[in-house]
């Protein structure tokens, strides 16, 4: 299959960045190219039109391709929930929870089979693939049972092209240190470098450009300079801060609570496109404020993050807030918090059946974790206003809220309604601010409430639309796209 695979000398090198801009940049040439990613650790998931779960990143990827995202674009995805094990979700459903060393062992051999019928299946659907690694493929502890770098180029047969982040600082050392650790085979799949997230004036480069071309035998294929606000994100929590720079003119604030486990982070990601709003992550009371609005987001490990909640300090902040009055949301694990008891008979969620905690007591909630992860799409629309609203439920839980109004009301039966409480809101709904709608009305709100007069709605599908394009326009001013097109077309051998 042509194609090519970004692999990079660290995280966060700018892997997903460049493989949403290639992705786009051959969907404006009129070609059929698909994102894939082999394996991807995240908790932040994106659900797929046929209600399966997936990389939020290959999700983005393949909205800037043009193509309906499957579970084909990342058949592996790990969501960890504690500091050793993960949730395995295979082809888009939960399979099992392993840890580190027990899923090397036992996952191997089900990984390069998954692999293999998703390269078959993309390759029926697609012309191009743009395939992502992970982290780096020089981790010579792990590379005997990889599944993610040089070991998927080999199966797909793709030429690899290599990024470093400059911003890191010493980059001659890892683009050589990490070519140095390659087999012969695999560095012979190598067929260019990028350099990503230059500051300043690129003509300054041009030497180390020399130097790097004269002493890897490879071409750099560009400088790109830094981006700010492109609003791609990567593949797990280390790039909240990247996506969300914290604004330091505004008239709104938003603090979303800043759990160890946050999942879906992205859930926030509109207000990114409101001029007016800062959005700001708070991990420990001093630094709580007085926002006008709270948030506290989806988790993968919702006692965990309850138990930082309570030995930080945070849960007595989050109820003084509540008791002023103050707009409060909770959405997904947030949303269980917010209530009053938690079970977990099967330990689904805590990893120790029978686990039980208080909650915070908000709302009049009672959440039973159970056996089945449910991903789904949900369309629907507001109780008290009829506002229209769509997202997905990603949720191991059951929430009986008796006594509190419904936020939700769903058109097909099985969606949890959520529920109102004075100025307490708790749902199940991912993607509930990317309803521009409810999201101008929600904002419209806090504006009155201030004085401020209300704003009108942003539409988000085409900021978003854009958005790719200048990460793709961005890329291929300053990428030998000439080049990078000869490695696409010629294949990895």
């Amino acid at each position: 299959m042509k194609g090519v695979m970004i692999q990079g000398t660290s995280s966060d090198a700018g892997k997903s960045f460049l493989v949403t801009a290639l992705c786009r940049i051959l969907a404006q040439r009129g070609l059929n190219a698909a994102p894939f990613k082999s394996q991807n650790m995240s908790n932040n998931s994106y659900v797929t039109k046929d209600g399966l779960e997936i990389g939020r990143a290959q999700g983005v990827q393949a909205e800037a391709a043009g193509q309906e995202a499957t579970v084909y674009m990342n058949p592996i995805l790990l969501k960890p929930s504690s500091e050793m094990h993960s949730e395995v979700v295979l082809f888009g459903k939960r399979d099992r929870v392993l840890s580190g060393i027990n899923y090397r062992k036992e996952y191997y051999e089900t990984a390069l089979t998954s692999i293999r019928i998703s390269l078959e299946e993309l390759q029926k659907r697609h012309d191009y693939l743009i395939a992502e690694g992970a982290g780096s493929p020089a981790e010579i502890n792990l590379n005997d049972r990889e599944v993610v770098n040089m070991k998927v180029a080999e199966m797909a047969d793709l030429p690899v092209i290599l990024t470093a982040d400059i911003e890191r600082g010493g980059i001659f050392a890892s683009i050589i240190g990490t070519l140095a650790l390659l087999e012969p085979a695999h560095r012979s799949r190598v067929k260019g470098l990028i350099v990503n997230k230059f500051r300043g004036d690129p003509a300054l480069f041009e030497s180390g450009k020399d130097w790097l071309e004269k002493n890897t035998g490879l071409p750099v294929l560009g400088i790109i300079p830094y981006l700010p606000g492109h609003m791609i994100e990567g593949e797990d929590s280390l790039s909240i801060e990247s996506l969300f720079p914290v604004r330091n003119e505004y008239e709104i604030e938003v603090a979303v609570i800043r759990l160890p486990f946050i999942s879906n982070y992205t859930d926030f990601e509109p207000f990114l496109f409101e001029e007016d709003v800062r959005l700001r992550f708070v991990s420990e009371t001093a630094s709580f404020g007085n926002p006008d609005a709270v948030i506290i987001p989806g988790t993968k490990s919702t006692l965990a993050d309850l138990t930082f909640l309570t030995e930080s300090g945070l849960s007595g902040e989050i109820q003084k807030y509540a008791s002023g009055g103050n707009r409060l949301l909770g959405i997904c694990g947030g949303y269980q918090m917010l209530g009053e008891t938690m079970t977990d008979p099967f330990g689904t969620d805590s990893g120790q059946p029978g686990a039980a905690a208080k909650g915070l007591g908000l709302l009049p909630g009672r959440t039973t974790f159970g056996e089945n992860k449910q991903t789904v799409r949900r369309k629907g629309f507001v109780a008290e206003d009829g506002i229209p609203v769509e997202g997905y439920e990603i949720r191991m839980g059951e929430t009986g809220c008796q006594g509190a109004a419904p936020f939700l009301q769903y058109a097909e039966p099985g969606g949890d309604p959520g529920a109102v409480s004075g100025s307490v809101t708790g749902t199940y709904l991912h993607h509930l601010f990317y309803n521009d709608g409810f999201r101008t009305s929600w904002l419209n709100e806090l504006r009155e409430r201030k004085g401020l007069r209300p704003k009108p709605c942003v539409n988000l599908k085409q900021l978003k639309d854009t958005r790719y394009s200048r990460v793709a326009d961005h890329a291929e001013q300053h990428l030998d796209m000439k080049k990078i097109m000869d490695i696409i077309e010629g294949g990895g051998s």
